[in-house]
């Protein structure tokens, strides 16, 4: 059993933690909620209804700056459990690599195109999908004002493998933080404001250098705060002693997300739709999602740790059908809306359609996928267990 411990540490032993298995299902469902009400917000997504509505800016913004943080953080968690239960560095990255990239590939070979189709064919293209698929999609460069290629919704399963990998071999010459570190954040409140200050040095020191922009090599705006949140969740899992600190510091941690969600939710306000903040409104955004993303992020894991670590009949189901479920609900929010918006019905009734259709598609998809042998590994299901 790989350790993956340094010298003086003593070995970790691999424990689920049932806690953060149901923070991960909830923050899931949450993104779908929020991605189906991207259709009617204000801000412009991949499409929208013909009229938006103010009144989604507040609870939006006030998910926005923590709810993907929250995610590379138990998603860092897992990872690490997985590293201490594998046989070695070689078969945790080989299983990586089958559940994760097996994935992303058949995401944008099948899933992706159907968003992107829709979007080229909302700003004038004629083609069918077939000429789509088969000649344009697999072009370089923009096409009717849309870039080619585009990971869309599965930039976060790129980022997770990149931020796996890195840490894997971060922690294979031993530059990962280790029993000091941990025994550092432990004292006072440093693992809540620590964090913040560092994360938010970097966030702010490159943002009028760097654009905002998805993709692997250009989101540094991005990976300054996804990366340390990942990083957390990996040395939590390897240093359990945090979660003393986590409980002693939760509540100091809701008041800050408070403070810091009501400048988010002010900014959002003050500048609604795609209107661009002056200098100073922006600087004090971003440091405010900076601290909202790290606080919420500690309070829901003590959340998680205190009332939520208790396994249940449902706890393996549900999450094992969250990756399919994260796969296919972004194309088929996506293709509901595109088929459903020029009814121009109630947007009550859009919704529930939007809900319905997107866990019905996600529900067969998942049923199937777990019955279909070929079909798992594309929708990032591990190998089918013995009967």
């Amino acid at each position: 059993m790989l350790s993956s411990t340094h010298a003086g540490e003593a070995p970790v032993r691999p424990m689920r933690h049932y806690g953060l298995d149901w923070l991960r299902i909830a923050a899931f469902g949450l993104l779908i909620l929020y991605h189906i009400g991207m259709v009617f917000a204000p801000w412009h997504w991949v499409i929208d209804t013909q009229k938006s509505y103010p009144a989604l800016i507040v609870p939006m913004a006030a998910l926005s700056p923590w709810r993907l943080g929250l995610l590379f953080a138990v998603s860092g968690y897992a990872s690490r459990m997985l590293l201490l239960r594998s046989a070695g560095r070689r078969a945790f990255v080989r299983s990586r690599n089958w559940r994760l990239l097996m994935p992303l590939a058949f995401g944008m070979a099948v899933l992706v195109p159907v968003e992107m189709y829709i979007q080229v064919v909302e700003r004038g293209y004629q083609g069918g999908y077939w000429r789509f698929w088969t000649t344009d999609y697999w072009r370089q460069g923009p096409l009717f004002g849309v870039m080619f290629p585009s990971w869309e919704h599965l930039w976060f399963v790129v980022y997770l493998w990149a931020y796996t990998m890195v840490a894997l071999a971060l922690d294979r010459v031993g530059r990962l933080p280790g029993a000091r570190t941990a025994r550092w954040l432990l004292r006072g409140g440093r693992l809540l404001w620590a964090p913040i200050l560092a994360i938010e040095a970097m966030r702010l020191s490159i943002l009028f250098v760097l654009p905002e922009r998805q993709g692997l090599f250009t989101d540094w705006p991005g990976h300054v705060v996804y990366f340390p949140l990942f990083l957390f969740g990996f040395a939590l899992a390897a240093h359990p002693a945090l979660w003393d600190a986590i409980a002693r510091l939760w509540k100091p941690a809701l008041a800050v997300a408070a403070v810091a969600g009501t400048i988010v939710v002010a900014t959002e306000l003050r500048y609604p739709g795609e209107a661009v903040p002056g200098h100073a409104a922006m600087l004090a955004d971003r440091a405010a999602r900076v601290a909202m993303a790290w606080s919420m992020t500690l309070a829901l894991f003590h959340l998680a740790q205190r009332f939520w670590n208790r396994d249940h009949r449902w706890r393996r189901t549900l999450g094992e059908a969250v990756f399919p479920f994260y796969l296919l609900h972004h194309p088929v929010i996506v293709f509901i809306a595109w088929e459903t918006l020029g009814l121009r019905l109630d947007p009550w009734i859009e919704f529930a359609i939007l809900l319905a259709g997107t866990l019905a598609a996600c529900t067969a998809f998942y049923l199937a996928a777990r019955a279909v042998p070929w079909l798992r590994p594309l929708a990032g299901l591990g190998p089918r267990p013995p009967a």
